[in-house]
């Protein structure tokens, strides 16, 4: 039987779900439709051993401690995780994946997925795949349609040479179709012989290399160039930075698949959403028989075809007399739109980014790979911030430095190892420190349970870049996050 080895491509900045995802946590992340989060749902789904080999994972550096930590969550070992050094679009980071199985294994077998698309139904899905190793033993390249339900605009199509006959085998295709307006996509609805295009993408990695050879040859020589000359770090894969800084930024669609003459697609009718918009969320969720969908700590009273969410446990949320209402309530952040303009939420990032406001892209809670930070308090004007520090246990921030700022920890739970300068001492609950600015210092947890505490900085400047690293278990660099 022939195994597929899977290519997660998870490096996207999830705007249109604002506030919820933003580009330093998107919602690929998030727990958004059940337990899971839809990455951890993406790679169970590719995780089968019998079917499948250990996933590829296409990330950034700001993500890669966080793809790690969530497939351990769910108990999967992962294959190379590729490390972007900055975003190129998917052309290049599926050529990327293709160009390293290929030295393993030149027939090798790859299915290219995002991270973020909501697929419930995993047998379809899998019976799916299945028909579409049929077509590509015949060297064709597979893409996925789902059986339109809506004339959706938000959207792109696949016109295919004929209606799917209900088989589920691969149909060649005629022709992608940019997201239409709505009289198009109510015309395309009608017919029979329009899909929605997935995204997903299956094929042999010489079949792929062949198709970038004749419609995109500028990207093989530096995506090659990255691929081989790529750095291990910590178990991850960075591609080198020079030649990946010279690649177009270019989708897979519009640098090939639109282009060669060999694609074919599989239908899938089984539940599909790639929860591009809060109205794609607001569909897939649970609603009473008003149409009213709500989290645990948001209530309705007298709604109707409505969301309501609160992401805060110590928030709650009340609507009264609503009707075709989003409200997406977090820490730090509200959103407040009419169900029909959940695509324009992105105005409301943009809008925000232009007015210096850290919501449209940070969150309060910030994940590190030793834990995790919150901020409570920030006032610039006064010079002070709180943050509350939960660092897992065994684990060990960097030895570092701050040029504007001192600190002062009091420890909440847990135990701390605390360096300073060369004073090594261990603090328990209640006890606390003072780091003066430009001392050396490491927070540790040696113990077995998390350990908690509360940080107040006071300076000129607190910004996080206000960081000098001398030592680092993760091997972050300078900056932010390094």
């Amino acid at each position: 039987m022939t195994k597929i080895t899977p290519v997660v491509l998870c490096g996207g900045s999830g705007t249109r779900l604002w506030p919820l995802s933003r580009k330093s946590f998107p919602k690929q992340f998030a727990r958004i439709a059940g337990a899971d989060t839809l990455f951890q749902a993406s790679a169970r789904r590719l995780s089968e051993p019998s079917r499948f080999e250990p996933p590829m994972v296409v990330t950034n550096s700001d993500f890669r401690f966080v793809v790690t930590e969530q497939l351990l969550e769910v108990g999967i070992d992962p294959g190379p995780v590729f490390v972007e050094p900055e975003g190129r679009n998917t052309a290049p980071a599926i050529l990327a994946a293709a160009l390293f199985a290929m030295e393993r294994d030149p027939d090798a077998v790859l299915l290219a997925a995002p991270s973020d698309h909501l697929i419930p139904d995993t047998a379809a899905f899998d019976r799916a795949v299945h028909h579409g190793l049929d077509a590509i033993r015949q060297g064709r390249i597979v893409t996925f349609g789902i059986a339109p339900t809506r004339p959706e605009t938000g959207y792109g199509y696949l016109e295919l040479s004929a209606p799917p006959d209900g088989s589920g085998c691969a149909t060649d295709l005629v022709r992608f179709v940019e997201k239409p307006d709505r009289d198009t996509a109510a015309h395309m609805l009608s017919e029979s012989n329009f899909l929605w295009n997935a995204g997903i993408f299956l094929f042999r990695a010489r079949d792929l290399l062949s198709a970038f050879e004749r419609h995109a040859p500028d990207l093989i020589p530096d995506v090659r160039l990255a691929v081989e000359t790529a750095e291990p770090d910590l178990g991850f894969l960075r591609l080198a930075p020079e030649p990946w800084s010279r690649l177009e930024n270019i989708s897979i669609d519009y640098a090939v698949m639109e282009k060669a003459g060999n694609l074919s697609v599989v239908p899938f009718s089984g539940d599909w959403s790639d929860l591009g918009d809060w109205q794609a969320v607001f569909r897939e969720s649970t609603r009473d028989s008003d149409g009213v969908a709500t989290s645990p700590c948001a209530h309705a009273i007298d709604c109707h075809d409505t969301m309501l969410r609160s992401e805060n446990p110590d928030l709650q949320v009340v609507g009264i007399g609503l009707r075709n209402i989003i409200a997406v309530a977090m820490p730090d952040a509200v959103l407040i739109a009419d169900m029909g303009r959940a695509q324009d939420v992105k105005q409301a990032v943009s809008l925000l980014k232009a007015q210096g406001a850290p919501q449209a892209e940070t969150f309060p809670m910030d994940h590190r790979p030793w834990g995790h930070f919150e901020t409570l308090a920030l006032s610039d004007k006064d010079r002070f911030q709180v943050k509350r520090i939960v660092v897992k246990p065994g684990a060990t921030l960097s030895l570092q430095s701050h040029m504007h700022r001192a600190e002062h920890w009091v420890v909440v739970s847990g135990t701390a190892r605390v360096t300073i300068d060369d004073k090594v001492q261990l603090l328990t609950e209640n006890q606390s420190v003072y780091i003066p600015l430009g001392a050396r210092h490491r927070l540790e947890n040696p113990g077995r349970v998390a350990m908690v505490l509360i940080e107040v900085q006071t300076g000129i400047y607190l910004g996080e870049d206000d960081i000098i690293r001398y030592e680092d278990l993760y091997a972050r660099g300078q900056g932010a996050k390094g």
